[in-house]
């Protein structure tokens, strides 16, 4: 490399979701200095709007818990699951290093997590699959201890309001259940009571909630973690180009693009960045890339079907970057994206918010039709299972979209969407648009533009079946993720019945709702939603090795560049075996490209060391 240097570190990372920060946190634990830059005015990526769970067999909150197995069941659990696209050198290596990488985190850094251990894999029914043990979320985290640094915590990116209660992220769990019960037990009526409150407290002193959950808390845990050891972290800085040797082989940093002084000036200027031992790209995938998607995602012929609910900032960037430094993106997925139905939920400057769908589902009392006014899946199955469906009953040519039919029961009590349960008010999103609402079923189908005939049919006999407990066409409430995602309290809800024995009148008590996902739809008023295709990131990447190192065609590594996050190829080859299956291998590659990048530092500062004489 021939031009100037602006700024010399370790490694330079590009990208702040959970991929790029695991690995800054990790080489910094190393003693490497290292340099973390991201486009957007805030830090996060899509991790800091998740949910922020990790899929990681053999985790060490597990085995504290006594849930012990060995390395071979989660392996053949994903060898049956990916089938042709499973790649079993980086299986082992995602499953060896999982459980060392959370206890780094654990026990070295500002990062702490909860269990998941009652949450079954998707496809419990299926040989390996385990009833729970292999998932963990980031607990709960006090931005106070991100305040201590100046302005970290105003750039750490907010959850989405739509997905928050004014501001406040609800986790998963109790807590949620505490919201869900809040107007129908007095313990969860001062337990909201309490976070209320709290909120009106940090919405006065910083504008929004200090209590951080799901990827709002893993990201400021990990960024915590980043800023104690040292690391540095630059927004409103685009990479423009890598930096190559000058035989094109070697990646040796990068030129980036940055405000003049103040983040406020317009005028913009290029500095470049020398990595000594290395740059990761970990810029979250291509779900805005309309050029990519166009390419890469069969459902969206044109690039412009496909409505993803990541951050708008993943645009491809550092796939491109991958391409040019002579990359290459693994193609031919079942996939390309980690699918999810969303809606899309209008703003007053005419934008949309893609709002991913990936709670309600599974409760009692929602169906999922095509403008058919016919079910096409089970609709408790996980976001991508549902979206295979959706594809699959979608004539050639025709959008995917379908409609979630509810009624009032179900809504007050769990939403629908955007929609918030009772007490908060549905009349804005009845106003917009957004919701559809019927008197009767025959009015909901024509404002939703339904077959209204197969509708009525299509609801009475759910209706029948939910009374019998049983769903005899998709089998909803039959595997264990779907009875997570149900409402167990629902069972026990009891209506009064007669039977007649030997002549006599009888009063007794039978579940109406014996299925935790299946209740009746017949409580006027009803309501719909609009989904359509679009995912939560992407799955088809630049191909890497088990390293991390991003590959060239010849399948040999690329020196001095690595890829986490969406940014590589995905270990799961398209598939979604369980929740967390993004998050967990990007935290986990994130760790070992620190750790080979912290080897060839260490080899290449051997090889370099003048010779003493003896």
């Amino acid at each position: 490399m021939t031009e100037p240097v602006d700024l010399l570190v370790d490694v330079l990372v590009i990208g702040s979701g959970a991929g790029g920060l695991s690995t800054a946190v990790a080489a910094a634990h190393l003693g490497l200095k290292v340099l973390v830059v991201e486009k957007d005015p805030q830090y996060g990526g899509t991790t800091a709007w998740s949910g922020g769970w990790l899929w990681i067999p053999r985790n060490p909150l597990a085995v504290a818990a006594g849930i012990h197995e060995t390395l071979t069941a989660p392996l053949l659990y994903l060898k049956q699951e990916l089938g042709e696209r499973f790649d079993e050198t980086k299986a082992r290596v995602f499953l060896e290093h999982g459980p060392r990488m959370v206890e780094f985190f654990k026990s070295k850094t500002a990062l702490q997590f909860v269990d998941g251990n009652g949450i079954p894999d998707f496809h419990g029914n299926a040989l390996y699959a385990t009833l729970g043990g292999r998932s963990l979320c980031a607990a709960p985290f006090d931005a106070w201890r991100l305040e201590q640094f100046s302005g970290k915590f105003k750039a750490l990116k907010p959850p989405l309001p739509e997905t928050t209660l004014w501001g406040m992220g609800i986790a998963s769990g109790a807590d949620l259940r505490h919201f869900l019960s809040s107007t129908r037990s007095m313990a969860s009526f001062w337990y909201v009571t309490k976070r209320v409150l709290a909120l009106w407290r940090d919405l006065m002193l910083f504008g929004r909630s200090t209590r951080l959950v799901n990827g709002n808390a893993l990201v400021a845990g990990l960024a915590t973690s980043a800023f104690e050891a040292g690391v540095e972290l630059r927004v409103n800085s685009p990479v423009t180009r890598l930096l190559m040797s000058d035989d094109g082989k070697k990646v040796l940093g990068a030129a980036i693009k940055t405000p003049n002084g103040e983040q406020t000036t317009e005028q913009a200027w290029e500095f470049t960045v020398r990595a000594r031992f290395g740059v990761v790209l970990a810029c979250g995938g291509f779900p805005h890339d309309t050029l990519r998607k166009k390419e890469l995602l069969p459902h969206a012929p044109t690039g412009h079907e496909h409505w993803s609910a990541a951050s708008r900032g993943n645009t491809g960037d550092g796939l491109r970057l991958g391409e040019m430094a002579g990359g290459h993106i693994q193609k031919g997925f079942q996939e390309g994206s980690a699918l999810a139905p969303v809606s899309l939920v209008p703003q007053k400057d005419g934008s949309f918010v893609h709002f991913p769908h990936l709670l309600e589902r599974g409760k009692p009392g929602l169906i999922a039709v095509t403008k058919r006014g016919l079910r096409f899946t089970n609709e408790a199955n996980s976001y991508y299972d549902f979206m295979l469906g959706l594809f699959a009953a979608t004539p050639s040519g025709e959008l995917p979209e379908a409609w979630l039919i509810v009624d009032h029961r179900f809504i007050r009590r769990y939403g629908l969407g955007a929609v918030k349960p009772f007490p908060m008010p549905m009349r804005g999103f009845i106003g917009n648009g957004y919701l559809k609402r019927g008197r009767t079923l025959v009015e909901l189908a024509e404002a939703c533009g339904i077959d209204a005939a197969a509708l009525a049919d299509t609801v009475a006999n759910h209706n029948w079946q939910a009374l019998q407990g049983r769903d005899v066409l998709f089998g909803r409430g039959d595997t264990p993720y779907n009875r997570v995602q149900g409402d167990n309290t629902q069972v026990r809800i009891k209506s009064k019945v007669d039977i007649h024995m030997k002549g006599k009148r009888v009063d007794s008590f039978v579940p109406e709702f014996a299925n935790p996902c299946m209740a009746e739809i017949k409580q006027a008023p009803f309501y719909a939603v609009r989904v359509v295709a679009g995912s939560l990131g992407t799955f088809a990447g630049l191909e890497t090795n088990e390293h991390a190192q991003v590959l060239n065609e010849n399948k040999l590594p690329i020196e001095g560049l690595y890829a986490a996050g969406n940014d590589m190829t995905s270990v799961m080859g398209g598939h979604y075996p369980s929740g967390g299956i993004t998050l967990g291998p990007a935290m986990t590659f994130g760790y070992i490209a620190a750790h080979h990048i912290f080897s060839q530092a260490t080899s290449s500062m051997t090889s370099t060391r003048p010779m003493t004489s003896k």
